[in-house]
């Protein structure tokens, strides 16, 4: 996680002894300001959430992001605050794409916040975005378009950050699936006006607290997504933490080639490489035991109703793709969570949107909710498409097991 977005809101950082072999012991995890420290009243209030939902034509199919925002807002309008509501959308390339527009998030936001009005600006920045927000009284939302729509949001950009900044008095980060990118409206907007952890994202530091500070060990983290270049941090930060890591999806790809495995067309960072062995390296210097997937199910192309097959990780063809973690690789995590008192969950273990390669996630989220429910394991789940992969296995609402 990048150090400024750290200071800012209390995340950790693995202790100088995560690099050397000594035993791991890290400080704990400092006070960050909440919604309880900031005075608000009156105030216009930069919210910045999460709201990169699925949507199909034009309809949001899974309002969870949505829907755990409202705490945040409903806190906010409850002290008299002005909601400016800030998020990114899809992957739009810098620039305005009507397919990423937030527009259809408008009627489901109203509806988790009571049925209020919410104003939405065709821009998140300049004269179209000011007009809106100037015409908001206390009490009163807006939601400003996709912040992606400008390419300086993910470049960090200075300028982009104060042209945000101009637009509130106070900003509210709510986005913990999104507090590790080092974006304009995520760090450097951050140091630029009085800020403070919203209500999910206090909830989810409390938990990582409870999860990495004085966890009940043996300690796994199953991290899963695309690639190793955009959570390198996070991986290093773990490493120092746990005594398991579990690594799935397209970023397991990369760890397997540097360990000498071919992987056929799968999505992999072959410029990772060497990083990927470092990982691994700091991982035994630290004692963290890695579980990589030891089958897969591959087919020629990421399509529904495309054939698979399910073959050992060595025995992956050429002309194949490696899109879900296999059943023996499923058993093993299986063993793992069942040895393990504590985890932590960020990302798929495969190309979960897309059945049948949504299988191994599912499994494991099942026997995750199952060891949550019965009172073995203590369970903290976010970030990337966590969430949503949950939503799809069917166990978001298991206490506990997503938080």
């Amino acid at each position: 996680m990048n150090r400024a977005r750290n200071r800012r809101i209390g995340l950790h950082e693995v202790s100088p002894q995560a690099t050397t072999g000594e035993p791991r012991v890290c400080a704990p995890m400092p006070k960050f300001h909440t919604l309880d420290d900031i005075d608000v009243r009156g105030k216009t209030v930069l919210l910045r959430a999460d709201l990169n939902v699925p949507v199909k034509d034009g309809k949001v199919t899974d309002a969870t992001r949505i829907e755990r925002l409202a705490p945040t807002i409903e806190a906010l309008i409850g002290k008299g605050a002005k909601v400016v509501v800030m998020s990114h959308f899809g992957r739009p390339k810098g620039k305005p794409d009507p397919v990423f527009s937030l527009q259809p998030l408008v009627a489901p936001l109203e509806k988790v916040v009571g049925g209020r009005h919410v104003a939405f600006a065709a821009d998140c920045v300049g004269e179209e975005a000011k007009r809106v927000v100037a015409a908001l009284r206390p009490g009163e939302v807006a939601l400003l378009e996709n912040l992606r729509f400008h390419k300086e949001e993910e470049a960090n950009s200075p300028d982009f950050a104060r042209a945000l900044a101009e637009l509130g008095e106070v900003y509210i980060d709510d986005a913990f699936s999104a507090a590790h990118r080092a974006h304009a409206s995520i760090d450097a907007l951050a140091h630029l006006l009085p800020a403070a952890a919203g209500k999910l994202m206090e909830a989810e530091l409390n938990a990582l607290t409870a999860a990495l500070d004085s966890p009940t060990r043996p300690v796994l983290a199953l991290i899963g997504g695309a690639k190793v270049s955009t959570k390198l941090d996070l991986l290093r930060f773990i490493i120092g933490k746990v005594d398991l890591l579990a690594i799935g999806g397209a970023m397991a790809n990369t760890l397997l080639l540097a360990e000498g495995k071919e992987v056929g067309r799968s999505l992999c960072e072959r410029d990772m490489a060497e990083t990927a062995r470092q990982l691994l390296s700091l991982a035994r210097e630290q004692n963290c035991r890695v579980i990589l997937p030891e089958d897969a199910v591959v087919a020629s192309e990421l399509a529904a109703g495309v054939t698979t097959r399910e073959v050992a990780i060595d025995m992956v063809p050429h002309d194949a793709m490696i899109l879900d973690v296999g059943t023996r690789t499923v058993a093993r995590i299986g063993a793992a969570l069942d040895e393990a008192r504590t985890l932590v969950w960020n990302g798929p273990l495969g190309a979960f949107e897309t059945p049948p390669f949504n299988r191994g996630t599912s499994a494991v989220a099942k026997r995750v909710a199952e060891l949550t429910r019965t009172g073995k394991l203590l369970s903290v789940a976010g970030g990337g498409d966590t969430v949503a992969a949950l939503a799809a296995a069917g166990v978001i609402d298991e206490r506990g097991a997503e938080r």
